[in-house]
C-alpha cells in the first residue's frame, strides 16, 4: 500500500480510537449501573471513518460500511486502533463488512463456523450472541428500550412474535408476565437460538412456544383457526428471498400486507409495534383497519444509538 495512505489511514485510526475511548468512559458506568453490557460506541459519526463499534462485554464488534473504494487493509488499522485504547486483546476483536440494500442473501451469509456463544446481560435478562459467525449476532441492542416497553406491556397478555429472530421480545413478554408468547421464524437455527435464550432465562416452554414457519402462512392458518392475540412485535428484514417456494419480501412494498394479516389475529383493544431499519422506508399505513396508528421511533431508540443521520430504526404503535 502506498506510504501515504497508509499514514491517512493511520490517522483516522488514532482518530476513530480518541473517539470511541471517550465515549466508553462516558457510557460504560451509567450502563454498568443497568447491567447492560451490549452498547454502541461509535456509528460513522466522522464522515471519513465510516465505521461502526459495539461493546459486547469486553468483545468488539467493528464494522464497515462498505462502498467501492473500500481497501482491505482498512478496517483491521481501524480496529486495531481501537483495540488498542480500550486494551481489548485481539481475540475478542471482531471485524464485520457492512452492506446495504439488496444484496440477495449475502448480507446474512456466514463468515466463519466457529458456532461459539458468549453470555451478555441486559438488565435482569441474559442471551446468547456470536459476534463470531455472522454480521449480527443475535441481539440487537437499538431496540433494548422497545423490548422494555413490550415488558411494562405484557401482564396477562397473549404476545405474538413474528419474525421472532432469537426471541429477546418473547424473553421480555414472558418476563413481564404475559400469559402466553408465541415466536414464529422461518429459520431451524435461529429457533434453537430462541429455545437456548429462553433455557437461560428460566422461562418454562408450557406457554411460551416457538414455531417455524413463514410469517404469512401462519398468519393465514391462524386467521382462519387461531390463536388471537393482545400484543405483538412485527419487525421484518428490510428484503428477504424464499428459494424453494420463488418468493420475495420487501419491506417498503409489502408490510401494509402483512400488518393487515397481523391485524386479523389480533383481538380488539390489542398492540402491535411494527418496526423496520429499512434506511429510505416510507410508511404507507393509511387504509389499515386500526383504531390508532402513532410513530414512537423517538420513544425506542437508546442514548447510544442516537445519530445525526436517519434513526437507525423506526418503530410505530398500532392500536386495534
Amino acid at each position: 500500500m502506498d506510504s501515504g495512505l497508509m499514514e491517512k489511514f493511520r490517522d483516522q485510526g488514532d482518530m476513530l480510537a480518541n473517539r470511541v475511548k471517550k465515549r466508553f468512559k462516558h457510557l460504560r458506568k451509567r450502563f454498568l449501573s443497568q447491567n447492560i453490557e451490549v452498547f454502541r460506541l461509535y456509528d460513522w459519526d466522522i464522515p471519513e471513518i465510516r465505521a461502526v463499534v459495539d461493546w459486547y462485554a469486553g468483545h468488539l464488534v467493528i464494522g464497515e460500511y462498505l462502498r467501492r473504494q473500500s481497501v482491505d487493509e482498512w478496517l483491521p488499522l481501524m480496529a486495531e486502533a481501537v483495540a488498542k485504547a480500550l486494551d481489548v486483546p485481539r481475540e475478542n476483536v471482531h471485524l464485520k463488512a457492512r452492506r446495504a440494500g439488496k444484496q440477495d442473501g449475502k448480507r446474512y451469509e456466514r463468515i466463519d463456523h466457529t458456532e461459539q456463544k458468549i453470555i451478555v446481560s441486559e438488565r435482569d435478562m441474559k442471551f446468547y450472541v456470536n459476534p463470531f459467525d455472522f454480521v449480527d449476532t443475535g441481539l440487537f441492542s437499538d431496540h433494548r428500550n422497545t423490548r422494555q416497553m413490550i415488558r411494562n406491556a405484557a401482564d396477562g397478555k397473549d404476545f405474538l412474535n413474528l419474525y421472532c429472530y432469537t426471541a429477546t421480545f418473547s424473553c421480555y413478554a414472558a418476563k413481564g408476565g404475559a400469559r402466553s408468547t408465541l415466536s414464529v421464524d422461518r429459520s431451524e437455527s435461529v429457533l434453537q437460538w430462541a429455545s437456548e435464550n429462553m433455557t437461560l432465562n428460566a422461562i418454562a416452554p408450557d406457554n411460551n412456544r416457538i414455531i417455524q414457519a413463514h410469517t404469512l402462512d401462519f398468519l393465514k392458518k391462524a386467521a382462519r383457526n387461531g390463536p388471537q392475540f393482545d400484543l405483538a412485535v412485527v419487525d421484518p428484514p428490510s428484503f428477504s428471498t424464499t428459494r424453494t417456494r420463488n418468493l420475495q419480501f420487501d419491506i417498503v412494498a409489502d408490510h401494509p400486507g402483512v400488518l393487515e394479516a397481523v391485524i386479523a389475529v389480533m383481538r380488539k383493544g390489542g398492540t402491535i409495534f411494527f418496526s423496520t431499519n429499512h434506511q429510505d422506508f416510507t410508511p404507507r399505513m393509511e387504509s389499515l383497519n386500526a383504531a390508532d396508528i402513532k410513530e414512537i421511533t423517538d420513544l425506542t431508540i437508546p442514548e447510544d444509538y442516537v445519530r445525526k443521520r436517519a434513526p437507525i430504526h423506526r418503530c410505530w404503535r398500532i392500536k386495534v
